[in-house]
């Protein structure tokens, strides 16, 4: 298993107050970037997960624990929201479906 793919986990950062245009703003999208094996998940892994069939759907897997907070899980442009979670001896396991791409993001690297 090769754990060659760049993902990026991003962090919503709060919107601010801006008191000259009386708005609230959007905060950046942080991204810490690893290494992961990604693959496509099976269909009897989908059923067990989801209960039906669904698209888009990743088996996304750490040779580490990774225990910082994040929203969502960026793989090339697309990005994910993770649906299912195992943390083994050593390794981290996500079963992600894919969602909407926010318009801007912010790579802090890490």
């Amino acid at each position: 298993m090769r754990y060659d793919t760049p993902i990026y986990f991003q962090r919503f950062t709060p919107p601010r107050y801006d008191p000259s245009t009386g708005d609230y703003v959007e905060g950046p999208v942080e991204e810490s970037m690893r290494y992961a094996s990604v693959m496509n998940t099976g269909t009897e892994r989908i059923m067990q997960v989801y209960g039906q069939m669904k698209q888009g759907s990743l088996t996304i897997q750490l040779q580490n624990h990774y225990d910082c907070s994040f929203d969502r899980i960026r793989v090339g442009n697309a990005v994910y929201q993770v649906d299912s979670s195992r943390r083994l001896r050593t390794k981290h396991t996500f079963i992600v479906s894919e969602v909407q791409r926010d318009a801007k993001s912010k790579n802090c690297g890490d």
